[in-house]
């Protein structure tokens, strides 16, 4: 185990950062503030990144969780399967801080989010012990549904150490179309065409990262479609049917992420969501539109979200009454 600076997302140094070379000596680090009652630093996985077992006719997966997502879909994609999840900066985000900060992307609308693939997982608690839940296999029903408290938690309650995934075949085809409209009226039209439509698409966004010769009140709607080539053609064909047709690609979600700094998230009704985009005042955003997720960088603040706080404090309360882990963000 050893030291280094850390740094935030602007570059600017943070407070040093635990670097752990095996899980065992990360579970003595731990063990040892618990028993001093001394809070932990921001501890790195990044050492920590084996592909630990992959059964290719089980679609199933077991990493180390400092795995970058890129070298892991590597390893899949030798075999024709992937890990169904396309949070921003493959390169760089690691399975821990996916399960930890329950990150997605744009395929989120076909493929689900990180609590649909995870099949087992270990996290090491605040008091130095390693805990199971789940297994290696997708038909596995033992013990207590503990993983999906460490989803989303932040590492407030522990620090995920390994997973297990199923994953999935590559896709034999996959294609993406756009439409620009000019108003959140059209757009909104354009949505609830595809929604009434015998249409599955994996990509369902809304964007208003228009290119340099396309007016700053344009919208794009984005679809993107995955499976057997005749499946995608024919749902091709449905979407130009609806006005969507242009070829069209993930830039827009290269370009969003690229910028320093986090944006803002809100969560509304999918009913809602071009209603909401209207609101912001032309600030750059993307949203997945079958979801209500809309990310901005700039605009008015989104409303706090209503959280079940006291279950939340009886969680830290029952994992980390120590406090050694990064406090809860109410």
């Amino acid at each position: 185990m050893r030291s280094a600076p850390g740094r935030g997302h602007t570059g600017a140094a943070l407070a040093m950062t635990l670097e752990a070379a095996s899980i065992a000596e990360l579970a003595s680090v731990v063990a040892a503030h618990h028993a001093r009652g001394a809070k932990l630093p921001p501890v790195s996985l990044r050492a920590v990144r084996g592909v630990l077992a992959h059964t290719p006719e089980d679609m199933t997966v077991k990493v180390e969780a400092g795995i970058v997502l890129a070298d892991l879909q590597a390893r899949l994609a030798a075999r024709g399967q992937w890990l169904p999840l396309d949070p921003p900066k493959p390169a760089r985000v690691t399975v821990r801080e996916i399960i930890e900060q329950d990150l997605n992307g744009p395929r989120r609308c076909g493929y689900g989010t990180i609590r649909e693939h995870v099949i087992g997982l270990t996290a090491l608690l605040p008091d130095g012990r390693l805990i199971h839940s789940g297994g290696n296999v997708v038909k596995n029903v033992a013990g207590y549904d503990l993983q999906k408290l460490f989803i989303g938690s932040r590492g407030t309650l522990g620090i995920v150490v390994e997973a297990v995934f199923k994953v999935s075949p590559i896709a034999e085809s996959w294609r993406l179309v756009d439409v620009r409209l000019d108003s959140f009226d059209r757009a909104a039209a354009s949505l609830a065409s595809v929604q009434a439509s015998p249409l599955t698409p994996v990509v369902l966004d809304l964007h208003n990262l228009s290119h340099a010769t396309e007016p700053r009140t344009s919208v794009h709607v984005v679809l993107g479609f995955a499976g057997t080539r005749e499946d995608v053609e024919w749902q091709v064909a449905q979407a130009r049917g609806l006005g969507i047709w242009n070829p069209s690609d993930l830039t827009h979600e290269e370009r969003f992420w690229a910028a320093d700094g986090l944006p803002r998230k809100w969560s509304v009704l999918p009913s809602r969501l071009c209603e909401t985009a209207a609101q912001l005042g032309g600030a750059p955003f993307i949203a997945r539109a079958a979801n209500g997720v809309l990310f901005t960088r700039g605009g008015p603040m989104p409303p706090k979200p209503a959280l079940p706080d006291a279950l939340m404090r009886r969680a830290k309360e029952a994992f980390d009454p120590k406090r050694i882990l990064p406090d809860l963000d109410l």
